[in-house]
């Protein structure tokens, strides 16, 4: 984790070197400070009150009394120069967030709900902790090693015979502190990975509630939840025993100095030392050296372990966001292209085998599922509220990975592939029509961002858009996504999904907000799009009429036909359409 980020900060560090010189002059006069203090104190003791002269004592007391009061526009100047190094590591980390969340959302648009809370936590929360651990860090480590340069100084000129007494335990804490640090940074990112695997699960069993409920499948999904709050919780408790580990050596370096220079006191007076400058080093640990080691010691063992973690993921995710393929694997059962005859275009959807549960012991949605789409078909896929048929979208979109079998997009496995291959394949639209804030041409050409305005007109034209793109102002007039209807951003979506370059489109309850009619003409407009496979998740009676073929989905397993073959096969069909109405 170190070594990845040690570039980086190379990196930052050389941009910021001004600001670092700037800090370290103003730190030095920091130094002074540390160092007069314990040297008048001594003075006062030994060439003042011990000697029988008080004034002495008094005006030496004055010279320390002076530089304490010297410290405030010092420390001034410290956090002025300290605002140099912070805020542009704080700019940059918003920047490579945006940059990051707006890379994820192109590459894949249907995960861009997910990327939008990511980019959230990185923007709000995790720069905050990063800029704030780094300011004490930078604070604490640079208090340290400035006071340290003085009292040390200060020890050397009143009596060298006090370094051998102070130093050693001082050392043995920094040492047995710096062995805490590594594996502190790991049980640090391994409960912010338990964190973020508990959030992803939490999010994911919101929207599926109505399923789970259905199933009967709550009990696993608590079970799963389960394991994920374990392992938060040993990691918690990983950190617990760390963090101990820290106060341990905390304890070694700031207190023992003190403990031994006090047992020491006798050794030190047959050596010369005398007691004015025992006073001074007293003072030197109490008062400046040993504060600044435990206030550094717990910076890094805290905040420096939190920065490294935030940091390697914004790295991390850098490494992560290139533009490498992804390697082409094989599903389970998938033996190459979808075999088809000499002359014939493979299937627009094949898929074999396939089982899809909510986890192990639990009833699946689908077993041994079998489905194969002709290119050019149209597909209505009905049945209850809750049996799975935004699941099977997702299965046939290659956004949820089956338990068994394997699924191809025209004879081509989906297994293995890049988010930016399948956009070319497929376009899912769901009940929810995401528009962003852009212009009217930019959200139209979201899926295909190098369409021309010829290809943009046909969709808007084809769809009936043009009332709707001239209320907003045209083409090029900028959307407020929050002023738009649910019925006009799913428009809008459909029209996207028209001028995408995918075959296949699979709108999942995608025209629920707009009438009959409306719906009709959107469907019947994407249906008739040159090369276009149409599946659609029915919510009315309507779309099942329209389509080529009925696919009906009861839970333990699958009837297809048309409308009239399924009225006298299909039970749960003849159920469904008794409470459908057709319009008109």
């Amino acid at each position: 984790m170190l070594r990845g980020l040690m570039p980086h900060v190379r990196s930052f560090l050389g941009r910021h070197r001004r600001a670092l010189l700037r800090l370290g002059a103003w730190s030095l006069m920091e130094s002074v400070q540390t160092f007069l203090v314990g040297i008048c104190l001594a003075r006062a003791l030994d060439q003042g009150f011990l000697a029988g002269r008080p004034p002495v004592g008094l005006a030496w007391l004055a010279v320390a009394a002076v530089s304490i009061l010297l410290a405030g526009p010092v420390l001034r100047g410290v956090f002025v120069q300290l605002a140099g190094l912070v805020e542009p590591l704080r700019d940059g980390l918003v920047r490579r967030a945006v940059e990051q969340a707006l890379r994820r959302a192109v590459a894949d648009p249907a995960q861009a709900a997910r990327a939008e809370r990511a980019a959230v936590s990185r923007l709000t929360q995790q720069t905050e902790i990063a800029r704030d651990s780094f300011a004490g860090l930078v604070l604490t480590m640079r208090s340290f090693l400035f006071t340290a340069v003085g009292a040390l100084a200060g020890m050397a000129t009143l009596a060298p015979e006090l370094l051998v007494v102070v130093v050693p335990p001082m050392l043995l804490g920094l040492v047995l502190f710096l062995l805490t640090l590594v594996p502190m940074a790991a049980a640090q990112g391994r409960f912010l990975d338990a964190d973020e695997a508990f959030t992803d699960r939490a999010g994911a069993l919101r929207s599926q509630m109505r399923d789970l409920v259905a199933c009967g499948t709550t009990g696993t999904a608590v079970d799963g939840t389960t394991g994920l709050i374990g392992e938060a919780a040993a990691s918690t408790r990983s950190l617990a025993r760390w963090t101990a580990a820290r106060m341990l050596a905390l304890g070694v370096a700031g207190q023992l100095p003190v403990v031994l220079l006090l047992v020491a006191t006798p050794w030190l007076r047959d050596q010369g030392v005398t007691t004015g400058a025992l006073m001074g080093a007293l003072a030197y640990l109490v008062q400046s050296l040993l504060p600044a080691l435990q206030q550094m010691m717990t910076a890094v063992g805290a905040a420096g372990s939190r920065l490294v973690v935030v940091l390697d993921r914004f790295v991390s995710e850098e490494a992560d966001g290139g533009d490498e393929e992804e390697p082409r694997g094989t599903e389970a059962g998938d033996r190459g292209p979808c075999a088809s005859p000499a002359g014939e275009a493979a299937p627009a959807v094949w898929c074999r085998g396939v089982r899809v549960s909510y986890g192990a012991g639990t009833r699946p949605l689908v077993e041994g599922f079998g489905l194969t789409v002709e290119s050019g078909e149209r597909i209505a896929v009905v049945g209850p509220s809750g049996i799975g048929k935004s699941t099977l979208a997702h299965v046939l979109c290659g956004l949820h990975t089956p338990d068994e079998g394997a699924v191809r997009l025209a004879g081509r496995p989906i297994a293995g592939r890049s988010a930016r291959e399948l956009a070319r394949l497929r376009v899912l639209l769901p009940q929810q029509g995401y528009v962003f804030a852009g212009s009217v041409r930019e959200n139209l050409a979201q899926l295909e961002p190098g369409a021309g305005d010829d290809r943009i007109s046909r969709a808007v034209a084809a769809l009936d858009l043009g009332p709707l793109v001239d209320r907003l102002g045209g083409l090029g007039a900028d959307v407020d996504p929050g002023t738009l209807s649910a019925g006009e951003r799913q428009a809008l979506c459909l029209g996207r999904a028209y001028v995408s370059p995918a075959p296949l489109l699979i709108l999942d309850e995608s025209t629920c907000h707009l009438d009959p009619a409306a719906e009709a003409h959107a469907e019947d407009a994407l249906a008739s799009r040159p090369g276009t496979t149409l599946i659609v998740i029915a919510h009315r009676l309507s779309s099942a009429l329209r389509a080529d073929r009925i696919l009906v989905l009861d839970g333990s397993g699958t009837a297809s036909g048309t409308h009239e073959s399924l009225l006298r096969d299909s039970p749960l069909y003849r159920d469904l359409a008794g409470h459908w109405h057709v319009p008109g």
